[in-house]
C-alpha cells in the first residue's frame, strides 16, 4: 500500500469521525489537527509529500479515533502505530 493510499484511509477516519478537512497550501509541512470554532479540523498540505501528509494524519488519528474499539485495515493500524508517537 503506497503512502496516497494509506493518506487517503487515514482522511476517511477522520472524517468518519466528524472532522472536517481541508487542502490547504501550507508550504510544505503536512498540515495538522486543530480545533477552530469547537469544531476539529485537519488540514492537508498541497505543498507536501504524501508520505509528509500521511505521517501527519497518523499523528491526527488517535487524537479524534478510539482506535481500539473500531476495526481499521491491518497495514493501516500499524502506519498509525508506527508514526503516532514520532518526534517532529
Amino acid at each position: 500500500m503506497n503512502e496516497q493510499s494509506i493518506l487517503d484511509e487515514l482522511l476517511a477516519l477522520l472524517e468518519a469521525n466528524s472532522v472536517t478537512i481541508r487542502n490547504e497550501p501550507l508550504g510544505g509541512s503536512g498540515g495538522g489537527l486543530c480545533t477552530i470554532k469547537g469544531e476539529p479540523i485537519f488540514f492537508v498540505d498541497t505543498q507536501a509529500s504524501s508520505a509528509v501528509s500521511a505521517a501527519v494524519c497518523a499523528e491526527a488519528v488517535p487524537k479524534v479515533v478510539d482506535v481500539e474499539q473500531i476495526y481499521i485495515k491491518p497495514q493501516i493500524r500499524q502506519y498509525i502505530e508506527n508514526n503516532s508517537n514520532r518526534i517532529t
